[in-house]
């Protein structure tokens, strides 16, 4: 059952006290966004014009339809045809090769709890950097952006498998290969030239910011801030019959209610999926299996991912990853940085016993567009995988994992999957905008 105790609503689970629920959210846990600004970065979001070869755009990876993702394990972004699984690859432009990480979702990323971004936590708000911030460009990093959701624009676009091109295809991906990313000639002020040389947006961003007055003064900075002010805006999630029953509004149905009391008692999800967010912005070896062309850098060959290590080089974080939010988390699948599991219950049932599910894994359970060179049939180290992992596993019966599903489903927000803007019919570019078949 549930009671009302000193303001929180606590689950009684078996006559003992399980644990409390976070506090529900309010406007104080959200930045404020200008809707002006939002309206801008809409436009931009769904605009292939920021792409090198103006064929991908935000949307294409982190699209409302598939739950600010693009539905598939690992996605197909510069070389790809087509919208999230019917996604293919372009005979004509052929892709090298997958986006190595699943594409993560955008929910509520302008609260104010949300400091580290990526599922390696490459990004983060840091008072010590210039802009408050640091990223791996490191002296590279420019200032001028608002925020951190800002500053996690400037990587896709830069990433030849995602938004940049490969080399000599265009002028954006010329720049990355010289490493040039600043200053004239750099890959940012290209896009930027790009987007103030359309008297649309030269005016809108005139009229948005007040340090702007003329399209020359146009910075991808800018580009950015309006981006992150409609991500912030758009896919704010608090309204889920999880955020009724914090609230103290509703309470769930029975199986989603027992789904809640194992989240919060002994199947023990709340230990790392805490908070209202449910997710405690740390980094842990869970065990998801590592499939596609791995983490590595251009000169580097291997397929391996070796996730928060990467960033920090300490050994304790080798093939550690970031704990995602929950919320909406029945729409945002495939699961796991690289995701090997297209479908919940199943990726629920291996996360309570990683180690024992990674030996058995089979890469059917991902959801793969299909490449003429095949670079996601293999499953690369497994037994290093498993001997990261630092965890126990409850005993979690078939049943409860159907009753912590159910609870899982209670995390939909359905205001914000729709979103408060939408998608626009058209962008300034005059480019096409993916939408569904």
């Amino acid at each position: 059952m549930m009671v009302r105790l000193a303001g929180a609503l606590i689950i009684m689970g078996q006559g003992a006290l399980a644990q409390s629920l976070p506090a529900p959210l309010t406007d104080a846990d959200f930045a404020p966004v200008d809707e002006i600004e939002a309206r801008l970065g809409q436009l931009l979001f769904y605009d292939p014009i920021l792409s090198g070869n103006r064929n991908v755009s935000c949307g294409t990876c982190h699209h409302p339809v598939f739950g600010t993702g693009d539905g598939l394990s690992l996605g197909l972004g510069d070389g790809g045809i087509g919208l999230g699984p019917d996604r293919t690859a372009d005979p004509d432009n052929m892709p090298e090769q997958r986006i190595p990480r699943n594409a993560p979702a955008l929910f509520n990323l302008g609260a104010h709890e949300f400091t580290v971004l990526f599922h390696d936590g490459r990004i983060e708000v840091d008072p010590t950097r210039p802009g408050g911030l640091r990223t791996p460009l490191d002296a590279d990093m420019v200032t001028g952006f608002a925020s951190l959701l800002s500053a996690q624009t400037m990587f896709p676009v830069l990433s030849p498998d995602e938004m940049a091109g490969h080399y000599s295809e265009n002028d954006v991906s010329e720049a990355v290969r010289r490493g040039v990313i600043t200053g004239q000639g750099g890959a940012w002020n290209i896009i930027a030239q790009r987007v103030s040389a359309i008297p649309a947006y030269a005016q809108d961003f005139v009229a948005t910011y007040d340090h702007i007055d003329t399209p020359e003064q146009i910075t991808f900075a800018d580009i950015s801030n309006a981006i992150a002010a409609f991500m912030a805006s758009e896919w704010r999630s608090d309204n889920a019959p999880f955020d009724a029953v914090l609230r103290g509004e509703a309470t769930l149905p029975t199986l989603a209610a027992d789904g809640m009391e194992l989240f919060y008692g002994v199947a023990g999800c709340a230990s790392c999926h805490s908070g209202p967010f449910l997710t405690d912005h740390q980094f842990h070896a869970m065990g998801a299996p590592q499939i596609g062309p791995g983490k590595a850098a251009r000169f580097e060959s291997h397929a391996r991912d070796e996730g928060r290590f990467r960033v920090t080089g300490n050994a304790e974080d080798l093939y550690a990853f970031r704990t995602p939010s929950l919320r909406n988390v029945a729409l945002t699948g495939p699961y796991g940085h690289a995701g090997a599991h297209a479908d919940l219950r199943a990726f629920v049932q291996a996360h309570l016993d990683p180690v024992t599910y990674l030996q058995t894994y089979d890469i059917s359970a991902a959801l793969l567009p299909q490449l003429p060179v095949d670079d996601a049939r293999g499953l690369f180290e497994r037994d290093a995988i498993a001997a990261a992992v630092r965890y126990t596993p409850p005993q979690v019966s078939d049943a409860q994992i159907t009753a912590l599903v159910a609870f899982l489903d209670a995390l939909t927000d359905p205001a914000a999957i729709e979103g408060r803007l939408g998608i626009p019919d058209t962008v300034p570019s005059g480019l096409p905008i993916d939408q569904p078949r």
